[in-house]
């Protein structure tokens, strides 16, 4: 089990390496693999097409890596946390709370006079992206402490997630022109829009669940501080979640749909080997929808969409006794 463990992660960060390769080379504009090389080594090319691959298409292709495997390990944490195989940050609403914050700090910057300060207004989206994630998350695990019905607690978090879209819309239809279309360009999901100092955010973080995957009377004791671990998780949550968010707009079924993919490849629900498998197949993910993306010209989160809603469907059909 081990050799077959060890050889599936080499397999699987060869796989990612490659993608990062093949998404710095895919783009609009056509590059000579010899020409990425050059420009990646520091050796001889057009300063153009140095400029293109340095600045734009190597940032973007380190911020899926970097996004795809954030929301892939807080999809894992929140399923073992509310252990419902369905929870997700878009699923039951996190990603909703974080655009409601996006929503407010955007449609209601120009009247604050924070569109000039570049710094400020990255910190000001991320920090109301994360209360936005922070209080809905709070929320949805509070009434999971009371109702233990998946199924009641998937239709609430919906709900959660449909309240908060309709706040949202309410303020695109109050808002100004240039700030409605800055956000609904927004909404579509982008990942050449982080800046290096944005990028320093979204750092990974990896706790161990495996005793919560027992239940919490298990966890409880085997001397686990459950109220703290439960904390922990929900603050590793928000961040991931919600700074992606923040910084590459609403990508949903990533987080939902990776760890199940990560669970049927590897076989294994020991947290050690999830949580970096879970990273390794959101990465893969998110670059090759990334590619696609820019081959089609359309928004990254159509294409995560197309991709994990078929592993949506196969989780119900496979856990069809679920209620």
């Amino acid at each position: 089990m081990k050799s077959r463990t060890t050889i599936l992660f080499i397999l699987f960060t060869a796989a990612v390496a490659v993608l990062f390769a093949a998404d710095i080379a895919v783009g609009s504009v056509s590059i000579p693999i010899r020409d990425v090389w050059a420009a990646l080594t520091g050796g001889e090319c057009d300063p153009t097409t140095a400029r293109i691959i340095r600045d734009i298409r190597l940032m973007k292709a380190v911020v899926a890596l970097v996004a795809g495997a954030a929301l892939a390990v807080s999809g894992l944490q929140m399923q073992t946390l509310f252990r419902n195989p369905l929870a997700g940050p878009y699923v039951l609403g996190v990603s909703s709370g974080a655009s409601l914050g996006v929503a407010l700090f955007i449609l209601g910057a120009p009247m604050l006079g924070l569109t000039g300060h570049a710094w400020l207004s990255s910190l000001g989206v991320a920090g109301a992206a994360w209360i936005g994630a922070a209080a809905t998350l709070a929320l949805v695990a509070a009434i999971s402490t009371r109702i233990k019905d998946i199924m009641v607690i998937l239709i609430l978090g919906m709900m959660i997630s449909s309240g908060v879209s309709a706040i949202v819309q309410i303020l695109q239809y109050l808002s100004a022109e240039e700030a409605l279309k800055s956000f609904v360009v927004w909404t579509m999901g982008s990942l050449g829009d982080v800046t290096a100092t944005q990028l320093a955010l979204l750092l990974p973080a990896i706790k161990s669940l495996n005793m919560l995957l027992l239940g919490e009377n298990y966890a409880r004791s085997m001397g686990l501080d459950l109220r703290r671990s439960r904390s922990i998780i929900l603050l590793s949550t928000t961040l991931l979640a919600g700074t992606v968010t923040a910084f590459c707009g609403p990508i949903g079924f990533i987080g939902l749909a990776m760890p199940h993919v990560a669970r049927v490849i590897f076989r294994n629900a020991d947290h050690r080997t999830l949580m970096p498998a879970a990273a390794l197949t959101g990465a893969a993910s998110l670059l090759l929808c990334d590619m696609v993306a820019k081959l089609l010209a359309l928004p990254v989160n159509s294409i995560t969409a197309l991709l994990g809603i078929p592993v949506v469907v196969w989780v119900v059909v496979r856990n069809r006794n679920i209620v």
